[in-house]
């Protein structure tokens, strides 16, 4: 076997005593910032509901839209109408409707 060029180290005894806890400051600065990001995690998880009831409802008006829409179109032959004053704009029959003779 080769001879080992550096010494083998002696082991190092470390005397000096470990803390056993954190300061004060440092615990209560931890615990702060665990609050905070616990705050920040339930905000979201309520935008979260929010969102998906926002998305319920708009997806429930979309259907009564299209409901009137099929109204429309059943009773007036178009859906074409302007919202701001009721007026139904009926489609052109093969330009007739607008030929001046």
């Amino acid at each position: 076997m080769a001879k080992r060029k550096t010494p083998k180290a002696e082991k190092v005894v470390d005397l000096t005593p470990k803390a056993e806890k954190i300061t004060d400051e440092q615990l209560n600065n931890v615990q702060s910032t665990v609050k905070t990001m616990d705050q920040l995690t339930m905000s979201l998880g309520r935008m979260a509901v929010q969102k998906h009831a926002l998305l319920t409802s708009l997806q429930t008006i979309q259907t009564d839209l299209d409901n009137l829409r099929g109204e429309f179109i059943k009773q007036y032959g178009t859906d074409n109408i302007n919202i701001e004053n009721g007026a139904i704009k009926y489609p052109k029959e093969n330009g007739e409707a607008d030929k001046k003779d």
